[in-house]
């Protein structure tokens, strides 16, 4: 099974960018859907980006689109989303997920979740 491990969260002022990571063990993320969720203080938690399995369908939340991209790199093993254009909303903790067609809310493997917090 694989294991995920999130980086690159932190506090940035609106209209400014972060790049978080997802860092695989174990098996290969070609292996999987992957994809990101947020959680926000007393929210459920929400989907924000993914990867279908095989990597060729992507698809965003729409409060992101325009302003956040995912990305793999294949050779590192790692899952990234870039954000852009960070709003005060967006703060939230940021979740990596995989499973093994389409990831959702109730998929198999999580990592520890990284917080990103925009200030106004």
């Amino acid at each position: 099974q694989v294991q995920l491990v999130e980086s690159g969260g932190g506090l940035v002022q609106a209209g400014g960018s972060l790049r978080l990571s997802c860092a695989a063990s174990g098996r290969s993320i070609s292996d999987y859907a992957m994809g990101w969720f947020r959680q926000a203080p007393r929210k459920e938690r929400e989907f924000v980006a993914s990867f279908s399995w095989g990597g060729r369908n992507v698809a965003y939340a729409d409060s992101v689109k325009g302003r956040f991209t995912i990305s793999r790199d294949n050779a590192k093993n790692t899952v990234y989303l870039q954000m852009n254009s960070l709003k005060p909303e967006d703060t939230a903790v940021y979740y990596c997920a995989a499973d093994a067609v389409a990831v959702t809310s109730q998929s198999n493997y999580w990592g520890q979740g990284t917080q990103v917090t925009v200030s106004s």
